[in-house]
């Protein structure tokens, strides 16, 4: 029993440590304010203020709710604890097994505090040079992601799909929807080297090949950014489907070019060229404002002067499928000797060591160029 105590109170300790990192006094001070300023007669005089204001209580409120409900969880389990009945042990020992699994997955949280790390995501597949065998590779990183998504309880949305000529993708435009979708998919930036035997070579030889993965906030109505119609070119083109029905008759499908940042985006699964105009407004939107957010960074990187991205290079993971078994994260080190189980969407343990290096509990290593040897 006295080792039941301890484990608990550790782990009180621990969540007490990590609500005082999320500043929990100051979300709730801050969701008492904006609380008061919702019974102001004038309050819904601009519905979408108003609106925002309360999407922010929400998430607030359920955040502190969310800590303090474990933070009584592990309280009430001290209390049992303290009784030193032997019958309750098998009870308050399963409690223990599952608090800790708990307490894991929260702590997770603290390494998702950035401005953005909580909200939908956009994620963008494009493949690289290499013809057939990397467009292959492309849609292999299309279903592993996919995949990802479905064991994690987020939703998805093809925004844009763009087939190969003979196999694979071109690229492919997925939205993924559900809490800390961009945060855990921050570490998926960069390029994705594959090395395999390809199936597309009669001669059986070994093949690299390489695809690219952008991402960026899906905040659509919260971003304020000011877009001068000058600067775009807008072009409709017919649906890509599977053909006989499902084929296009009218131009529904848009492209939209922001000159001055040469930043194309393309949206054709809304049913009217209205509803995908709109679409790849706020996708456009969301890609200016994250090329804005990364070029602050990097300034202010170069004013600290140490380079946060060393990591960030062309090529970020490879994945080696012969001669040997392996997936290596080339910034965190990270290894998994499975590319079978990584490429069916188990990537959760890459995102957690890039997270912990993130934010300095492990360290970020350059990308080597190299092949990889085992």
């Amino acid at each position: 029993m006295e080792a039941l105590n301890s484990r608990f109170e550790t782990m009180r300790d621990e969540i007490d440590g990590l609500m005082q990192k999320l500043d929990l006094d100051g979300k709730q001070r801050r969701a008492d304010q904006l609380q008061a300023e919702s019974a102001d007669p004038d309050f819904w005089s601009n519905p979408e203020a108003a609106q925002k204001t309360m999407q922010e209580i929400a998430r607030l409120n359920a955040e502190i709710d969310r800590w303090n409900s474990l933070k009584g969880r592990i309280q009430d389990a001290l209390e049992l604890a303290s009784l030193e009945d032997p019958d309750l042990v098998p009870e308050l020992l399963s409690e223990a097994n599952a608090l800790a699994e708990v307490v894991e997955k929260m702590s997770l949280q603290v390494l998702l505090s950035g401005p953005y790390d909580s909200a939908d995501a956009i994620l963008a597949i494009h493949a690289g040079a290499g013809g057939t065998e990397a467009q292959d590779w492309a849609e292999m990183l299309e279903r592993m992601f996919l995949r990802w998504a479905e064991a994690n309880g987020y939703k998805t949305e093809i925004i844009e799909r763009m087939a190969g000529e003979e196999a694979g993708i071109k690229s492919v435009m997925i939205g993924v929807r559900g809490e800390y979708a961009y945060g855990y998919l921050q570490s998926e930036q960069g390029v994705h080297r594959l090395v395999r035997i390809s199936p597309y070579d009669a001669a059986a030889r070994r093949h690299t090949s390489f695809a690219k993965i952008e991402l960026w906030p899906d905040i659509q109505g919260d971003i304020d950014i000011e877009i001068n119609e000058k600067d775009l070119r807008i072009d409709t083109y017919r649906s890509s489907g599977a053909g006989g029905q499902n084929v296009q008759k009218n131009e529904t499908a848009i492209r939209i070019l922001h000159i001055p940042t040469n930043t194309i985006v393309t949206c054709q699964n809304q049913r009217s060229l209205t509803q995908n105009r709109e679409r790849a407004m706020q996708i456009l939107k969301s890609r200016l404002f994250e090329m804005e957010r990364k070029k602050r960074e990097a300034e202010l990187s170069a004013l600290k002067g140490e380079n946060v991205e060393a990591g960030w290079g062309n090529q970020i993971r490879s994945y080696v499928l012969q001669p040997y078994q392996q997936v290596k994260d080339l910034r965190t080190g990270f290894i998994s000797t499975n590319p079978a189980l990584v490429l069916s969407g188990e990537l959760n343990d890459f995102m957690v060591a890039y997270l912990r290096a993130k934010v300095g509990s492990g360290t970020l290593i350059a990308a080597e160029e190299s092949e990889i040897e085992p």
